[in-house]
């Protein structure tokens, strides 16, 4: 043998042997069928994640029921309860044009004005304009402080004032224009934007009725009312499904109603299926580990091992979960039903041994066949 052969052997060998050693590195080359996994009373770990101290927990009947059992025991917050009440008067604020009406005085209606030829409809109607300070003037009235009341209240005030110049005055007040408060709807409805409060109470549910109604792609489950600097989350469904009407929840003066997207909640499914992709939740913000194994065209026949499917939970935090289930089982289907993702959950199916053989070659044969070249040159 030359020694170009010899030397050429050696490198061959040599490459080979860094490349098998390092093989452990490869990501998704240590993933350890549920055989080779230790028992620890209902949660275990492969050696991988012993390194990392990421316990993996089989999903089985027994974590099923924990889990719908936290899930319906959970109570709706203080914080949420105190959302749902009963509506109450409109309060009137500067911008908002008042009529005023003193029957049997026809002379005060010259202080009403005439309505100004070819208006807009986004002008105001004639009226009483309530200023910047809160304060409307109003003839034998004077400057009356009408901001945060009510139609009734400033009623009351002006028969008070006027009695002093006429004798039982009737007096009519409503509000001509509302254009003082709105509330914002953004997000997945048809039509977004401002939406003026007026003496018609506005509900949740009539906010998103009047915004054209939920977009196809909304989360239903994902809704949130932004108060006062405070975000209260909410799930519709979940509301109505514990006899909770969100009608009964009532915005007030510069309320944000945000509704999120389904994309916004994608579950990612990557390994050996046939389709890997993100899978979005329903409407109502579900996905069950079966719906999102279907929606990526199942696994592949010829290179998963169904053994090795994994969900990880909170990737990105601090804690991250592993949950496992052996898909070989016959029960394995009836527990992926059950199983609730959540969103950015990763659902990983892995290889096969044979695969993964195959792929370490892939990888193999490249650098040896480079090894061989750069003898050759070299010499």
């Amino acid at each position: 043998m030359s020694s170009l052969g010899i030397r050429t052997g050696s490198l061959v060998i040599f490459t080979a042997t860094v490349l098998l050693s390092g093989c452990g590195a490869v990501p998704g080359q240590r993933m350890i069928t549920p055989a080779a996994i230790q028992d620890t009373g209902g949660d275990y770990s492969t050696e991988a994640s012993q390194q990392q101290q990421i316990p993996i927990t089989d999903i089985n009947l027994a974590l099923l029921r924990k889990m719908n059992s936290a899930q319906t025991s959970t109570a709706l917050s203080p914080q949420t309860l105190a959302l749902f009440g009963k509506p109450t008067a409109y309060k009137v604020g500067p911008g908002d044009v008042l009529q005023i009406v003193v029957w049997d005085h026809p002379e005060l209606a010259a202080a009403l004005g005439q309505p100004a030829q070819n208006t807009k409809t986004t002008d105001a109607a004639p009226g009483f304009l309530i200023d910047e300070n809160g304060d409307v003037q109003f003839p034998y009235a004077g400057n009356v402080h009408v901001a945060g009341k009510d139609v009734a209240s400033i009623q009351r005030e002006l028969h008070k004032r006027l009695s002093t110049v006429y004798q039982k005055p009737e007096v009519t007040v409503r509000v001509a224009s509302f254009r003082n408060a709105q509330v914002y709807v953004d997000g997945e409805v048809r039509t977004p934007g401002a939406q003026s409060v007026t003496d018609i109470p506005m509900s949740l549910t009539s906010v998103i009725n009047q915004g054209g109604g939920f977009s196809p792609n909304a989360d239903r489950s994902r809704v949130e009312l932004i108060r006062n600097g405070v975000t209260y989350p909410l799930n519709v469904d979940d509301l109505i499904k514990r006899g909770r009407n969100p009608s009964d929840i009532y915005l007030q003066a510069g309320d944000i109603v945000r509704v999120s997207s389904r994309e916004d909640s994608g579950v990612y499914v990557m390994g050996e299926v046939n389709k890997p992709a993100t899978i979005l939740p329903m409407r109502n913000g579900t996905l069950t580990l079966s719906q999102a194994i279907s929606d990526s065209g199942s696994f592949d026949s010829n290179t998963s091992a169904p053994k090795q499917l994994f969900v990880i939970r909170n990737s990105t935090s601090d804690s991250p979960q592993v949950y496992h289930l052996d898909a070989t089982s016959p029960v394995s289907m009836v527990l992926a039903n059950q199983f609730e993702l959540e969103p950015k959950d990763v659902v990983y199916v892995g290889q096969g041994g044979l695969v993964r053989f195959n792929r370490v070659l892939n990888l193999l044969l490249p650098a040896i066949n480079a090894a061989v070249t750069g003898a050759v040159l070299a010499k």
